[in-house]
């Protein structure tokens, strides 16, 4: 019988074998993840470029291995992302804001890490020539109606833009997916905080759906998009669609609903109409290809 984790574990060992990784925003929920999975190949050097400090000191607490380096800084800074990918194989980018309500009050701040940080990304491979740069985006950049997915719709964009002109030799692509249920800052840990003040759980709408899987599922699925981007591609997983309301009832039977946030949709989408017509279906994922005429 074929063992299809085995076939999956000895590719992406072959991707990483003696490779130098920068992950960009690599202290954060997906990131911290991300680090302790690769820092289990047998890797040259693991490099986590990030603006928060305490996060960087949590990562390194938690992952005491000779082979990491913590790194200080922002991807708006331009010299110090090229430090950051001077002579690395593989870059993982997975730095952004996030938060739809802090990016929305705060646009120019959101466009600029979340597009021009990209963009600077781009450029600095174009000197340092990784063989791979993988962005890691969200279902919200699917008919975007927030900024926050405007600006990752726009970073999808550019990188797939790079993987078709840029090819050879640098490979592009992007890793698109939904929510996390272990990632910071989302509605579990406003209900988990309600619970502990005997609140009633917020919730915009009855009839929201999102799109849901854990963080290590979300690290599986980077680690085989490494193995397969070529030339500009999305990769999108098969996630499970979820009820709010139903998550919530698990937690507690006490709900309000708050209303829907600003440019918020009561069902996102993987793909959009368009997308799915140029997508392949594998066993786990869909592949969007991008046109490079």
């Amino acid at each position: 019988m074929i063992n299809l984790e085995k076939i999956e574990y000895n590719k992406i060992k072959k991707e990483l074998k003696n490779k130098t990784i920068l992950i960009t925003g690599g202290a954060g929920s997906v990131g911290s993840q991300l680090t302790s999975k690769i820092l289990e190949y047998p890797i040259k050097t693991l490099r986590i470029l990030d603006s928060n400090e305490h996060a960087l000191f949590d990562l390194g607490r938690k992952n005491k291995d000779p082979r990491l380096r913590l790194l200080l800084g922002n991807i708006l800074d331009v010299d110090r992302l090229e430090l950051a990918g001077n002579n690395v194989d593989i870059v993982i980018h997975t730095a952004a804001i996030k938060n739809i309500e802090i990016s929305e009050y705060n646009p120019i701040e959101t466009i600029d890490t979340n597009i021009n940080g990209t963009v600077n990304l781009i450029k600095m491979a174009m000197k340092n020539k990784p063989k791979k740069v993988l962005n890691i985006s969200t279902d919200k950049a699917v008919n975007s109606s927030t900024l926050y997915g405007a600006t990752k719709l726009l970073g999808e964009r550019v990188i797939s833009w790079a993987g078709i002109n840029l090819n050879p030799p640098i490979k592009f692509a992007t890793a698109r997916f939904g929510n996390i249920f272990e990632a910071n800052g989302n509605v579990f840990e406003v209900w988990e905080d309600e619970i502990k003040k005997k609140k009633p759980l917020s919730l915009t709408d009855k009839n929201m759906k999102r799109y849901f899987f854990h963080v290590d599922e979300a690290v599986d699925f980077i680690l085989n998009c490494l193995t397969q981007m070529n030339q500009g591609e999305v990769f999108v997983p098969k996630m499970k669609l979820f009820k709010i309301e139903e998550l919530a009832s698990k937690v507690s039977k006490k709900h309000k609903i708050i209303g829907l946030r600003k440019g918020e949709k009561l069902i996102e989408e993987l793909m959009s109409e368009d997308e799915k017509k140029n997508a392949i279906k594998k066993k786990n994922m869909w592949i969007i290809k991008q046109n490079s005429k």
